[in-house]
């Protein structure tokens, strides 16, 4: 599975700052749009990644305070990307590797995206989902499920 299956499933709305924004209107945003990161963009390059880590940051850093800081201050200039044709299973071990939980999908220098860790174990797990239906269709007479948990095959 490729990053373009999981981005067209999930569709493609994006979020995006500049660097110049103030770090109250960013937060707003993530709070307004209920998500956990923005990617920061100027003259239409990524240059950035805010994410409500660096968010925790700045606010430890300034006492609790976002005051008149920029997303530029509080964002990550080098985050992880990956491309439309990256394999799940290395942007999984990208993510793991850097504690990243936002990834931008980047294409010839322009946005495409954004992965999510969740994005990424949903497909993980949808894909075993589908895997199980196949493989229990497969074996003959396997009882039907009714709901989920329940007529579970009895192993002795």
């Amino acid at each position: 599975m490729k990053v373009s299956d999981i981005l067209r499933v999930k569709g493609n709305a994006l979020y995006t700052v500049t660097p110049e924004d103030s770090l109250a209107d960013a937060v707003k945003l993530m709070d307004e749009k209920d998500i956990g990161s923005l990617v920061v963009m100027s003259n239409g390059l990524v240059v950035g990644m805010l994410t409500f880590r660096e968010v925790i940051k700045t606010l430890v850093k300034n006492g609790g305070q976002l005051g008149t800081t920029t997303v530029y201050r509080a964002m990550d200039p080098g985050p992880l990307t990956c491309t439309m044709a990256t394999e799940m299973d290395e942007v999984r071990r990208m993510m793991l590797d850097r504690h990243a939980r936002y990834m931008p999908v980047i294409e010839n220098r322009m946005l495409m995206g954004v992965i999510s860790f969740y994005d990424v174990a949903k497909a993980v797990v949808d894909a075993q989902n589908f895997e199980n239906k196949m493989l229990k269709a497969y074996i003959r007479d396997w009882p039907e499920e009714e709901s989920e948990g329940k007529n579970e095959p009895n192993f002795p």
